[in-house]
This record gives structure tokens, C-alpha cells and sequence, in this order.
């Protein structure tokens, strides 16, 4: 999410920084002395997220969905759960499909606060798993995939203003976002290094948890 929050910052900065006369298609205008400016920026976002899904080449911005991560680090500290996993040449997709909920702007601090759906998401890489839950270790190499379901994201964007050539730009300084889920689905190969048995009770517990 911080990544789409990114994005979407840039785009604005480019758009506005380069072309102040010009504006594209999917940035709306809102005003806040709009009695209806809640619903209109919730408009706004989702116009943006539905630009960002294909990508804009126009500005060098690549693809959202399906969207490319050369790596992701995963780490679970000490514990009962003790992850240290990796994901090499991660493929994201059904950011397209993000439903924007809700999008609010604090009128004195200019934060945002933005609530969105995505009904699906799929992850797929390559993993290589250390670990352990509970008393079972964890070790596997292999393909994988991951499928949560519904997921709701809470975003809480801090925002700072500044000044250039006569205009104000908003600075995304940092991001706080909550997430839950509604589903689960995976599949790790060759976990366990391919111990059928610890893999199912390892699925077990995961839809348990």
C-alpha cells in the first residue's frame, strides 16, 4: 500500500509540477467548501487508482496490476511464530479492482485518511522459508502463491504543505495502514522439503490462525 501511496504522490507532483495549465483526465477537481467534497474526493481517489492499474507510460510509471517486485522480505520475530522468509520475483495482481470506500481530508492538518476494498489479490514468486511455529521447524525452497480474499485497507497518510513556483504540493510523509482479511488461500511447493504430512498439518494451522 505504502507503494500505491507513492504512486499516486508522484503522480500528482508530475502533473502538476509540469503541466500546471493541463490536467489529465483522472485527476477530478474537489473543492473542500463542497458540502458533497467527501464523496467527491472518494471519486477522485478511485479515478486514480483506476489510471494507475494499466500504468501511465507517459510518465515512465509502470503497471499497478499486475504489478512487479523484485524481492520481499518477511520477519517474524521471536516466539511461539518465528518467520525468516523471502520472495524473489513476486508478480502482484487485483490491485485493478481496489474499490475506494471512503476518502477523508483533515481540514486543519490536510491528512488523509483513505479506506478501501480489494476483493482479491493474488501473489506469486519464488520463497525460501526459515522458521518455525509453535515446536514444528519450518524449512522450504520452491514456488509458491498466496490468495487473500476481501481484504479492507486502512490508510492514515501524514501530509505536509509546502510552496513552489506559486502553487501548493501536498508531501506525503508517511503512511500508517491496518489491513484484515476475509480469506486465505496458499500454496507453498516442496515445503517441509516435500513431507506431505507437515505440509497438510502446516495448511491446518494456517486457517486456523
Amino acid at each position: 500500500m505504502q507503494f500505491k501511496l507513492f504512486i499516486v504522490t508522484f503522480v500528482l507532483h508530475y502533473t502538476t509540477a509540469e503541466h500546471y495549465k493541463t490536467k489529465p483526465d483522472f485527476v477530478k477537481t474537489c473543492l473542500k467548501s463542497d458540502p458533497d467534497f467527501e464523496d467527491c474526493s472518494r471519486v477522485a481517489v478511485q479515478q486514480l487508482f483506476n489510471a494507475l492499474g494499466p500504468g501511465l507510460p507517459e510518465i515512465g510509471l509502470p503497471p499497478l496490476d499486475p504489478l512487479k517486485i523484485p524481492k520481499i522480505r518477511i520477519l517474524q520475530g521471536d516466539g511461539p511464530v518465528n518467520v525468516n522468509a523471502a520472495l524473489d520475483d513476486v508478480t502482484v495482481s487485483g490491485f485493478g479492482q481496489t474499490e475506494v470506500l471512503m476518502s477523508q481530508v483533515d481540514s486543519k492538518t490536510y491528512d488523509f485518511y483513505t479506506k478501501v476494498r480489494v476483493p482479491k489479490i493474488r501473489i506469486e514468486g519464488t520463497y525460501d522459508l526459515k522458521g518455525k511455529i509453535l515446536l514444528i521447524p519450518l524449512v522450504g525452497r520452491g514456488l509458491c502463491w498466496f490468495e487473500p480474499s476481501n481484504m479492507t485497507i486502512d490508510i492514515v497518510s501524514d501530509v505536509k504543505l509546502y510552496d513552489k513556483d506559486d502553487f501548493v504540493f501536498f508531501n506525503v510523509t508517511a503512511a500508517h495502514v491496518k489491513y484484515s482479511i476475509g480469506g486465505l488461500k496458499l500454496r507453498m511447493n516442496n515445503l517441509f522439503d516435500g513431507i506431505d504430512s507437515l505440509g497438510l498439518y502446516f495448511s491446518i494451522l494456517v486457517l486456523c490462525i
